[in-house]
């Protein structure tokens, strides 16, 4: 068997041991090793490629900001601030038809711009947001599938690990990616409130409306938000004033949360001990993700299957933007049986060189920003699909007395509106890039 032959056999071997649960990591890890190991014949070469790749891998300074945003993330959970931004988008949303369900995506984006994971983001806004779409009367699916959507704008609304984890594997600016999610992200926001406006409407029977606050009632509300605002502007705003660099304010961000949480009465010992064991944990399995993928990524390049497999596409004359359209399909595909942070580690090193070798009319850093808006847009379509939607887990987790099946009902207008939005901006590159 050939070195190409072995590199495609591993993609269905993959596969087939994610499906019988075997952790992402480990099922890349091991892949890569086995694989290497065939093409080269001896084991010597894996073996010194281990003694140093682990340390190469994970000893990058930038991967330092995935913690600082996932504890600051804790924190915003543990300081009540999910609340208030409910509370605030309710005062206003609230009376109105799917006002609930709106107020809850609102929240959702305002918690993303403080969060950067769409799992804790789904997770927190559950919490909050389920009793009250349950008191208003809101059927099942409807409320966990608006709960399960609006937790991916964790990752659309920056900061966002996912897109930190790209700008590491493209070497591409953080800062600038960003800034290239602002618009996308606010767009992703305002289509979830028009398919919950129009659902409603066409199913009369599947929201409540909650009483209309009055106005005095509504400055408190909005009040109570400023800790929220604060942090967004002192992380966000203080990249771009150049005040910090992106690490800088991943930790000062962190502990703004973490003072705020204090001081709301949310972080005595025990919750700081859980805040940090829980910080520990999702930084390891994103960190053995990361080694996974680099082991499996090179065993790729040993078999020569990207190089082989972009002079092909190459040879072929296709039309770049057909190549792109056929990547962000496969990315749709991929989403259903893995989750966004395995598929970008696994993929970005194959499909990355093939579309950047392609003239799309646009600089090469403009491109690559752009690319990876669009790898982050079909990504946080893979949280949401069948049948190995995370966001879609989390929440049936929580809301145990809607049946799955009703969730996934209620997700495909969701999904619509995101396919609607994929092709938007694969039309109108500009929607990411103009802010850059």
């Amino acid at each position: 068997m050939s070195s190409i032959e072995i590199g495609l056999w591993s993609f269905p071997l993959l596969i087939l041991l994610i499906f019988l649960r075997v952790p992402i990591g480990a099922a890349m890890l091991g892949t890569g090793v086995i694989g290497t190991y065939l093409v080269l014949g001896k084991w010597t070469p894996i073996l010194a490629q281990m003694k140093v790749l682990a340390w190469n891998t994970n000893a990058n300074y930038s991967l330092s900001i995935i913690p600082l945003f996932l504890l600051m993330g804790q924190f915003a959970a543990r300081g009540g601030m999910s609340q208030s931004l409910f509370n605030a988008a309710a005062a206003f949303l609230g009376h109105r038809k799917g006002g609930v369900a709106m107020a809850a995506v609102g929240a959702c984006a305002g918690f993303g711009s403080i969060c950067g994971s769409s799992l804790a983001t789904a997770a927190t806004m559950a919490q909050v947001a389920l009793p009250e779409l349950k008191r208003n009367g809101y059927a099942g699916g409807l409320a966990t599938a608006t709960l399960a959507a609006g937790g991916t704008l964790g990752i659309l609304i920056p900061p966002s690990v996912v897109l930190v984890i790209y700008a590491i594997l493209a070497e591409q600016n953080i800062a600038k990616l960003f800034l290239a999610a602002f618009v996308p992200g606010i767009i992703a926001a305002i289509s979830y409130l028009v398919v919950i406006a129009i659902y409603v409407r066409l199913n009369p029977g599947s929201a409540g409306q909650a009483a209309r606050m009055p106005w005095r009632d509504r400055l408190p509300a909005v009040i109570a938000v400023w800790p929220v605002v604060a942090i967004f502007f002192l992380v966000v705003g203080g990249i771009y004033l150049g005040w910090f660099t992106p690490t800088q304010a991943a930790a000062i961000g962190a502990a703004g949360a973490g003072l705020v949480a204090f001081v709301n009465g949310g972080l005595d010992r025990k919750a700081l001990g859980d805040c940090f064991k829980e910080t520990a944990v999702s930084t390891g399995m994103i960190f053995f993700i990361i080694l996974g993928a680099s082991v499996f990524n090179s065993f790729l390049a040993f078999s020569r299957l990207p190089q082989v497999g972009a002079e092909w596409v190459t040879a072929q004359g296709f039309a770049p933007m057909t190549v792109l359209i056929i990547i962000l399909v496969l990315y749709i595909i991929f989403g259903c049986i893995m989750d966004s942070l395995s598929m970008i580690v696994l993929t970005i090193p194959i499909f990355f060189p093939i579309v950047t070798a392609m003239d799309f009319g646009m600089s090469p850093e403009h491109f690559a920003i752009w690319f990876g808006i669009l790898v982050l847009m079909v990504a946080e379509i893979g949280m949401i699909t069948p049948p190995v939607g995370l966001n879609l887990f989390i929440i049936s987790a929580m809301a145990r007395d809607v049946p799955i099946r009703e969730t996934y009902k209620g997700i495909v207008p969701f999904v619509t509106a995101d396919l609607l939005r994929i092709v938007l901006l694969t039309a109108f590159p500009v929607i990411s890039i103009f802010l850059v």
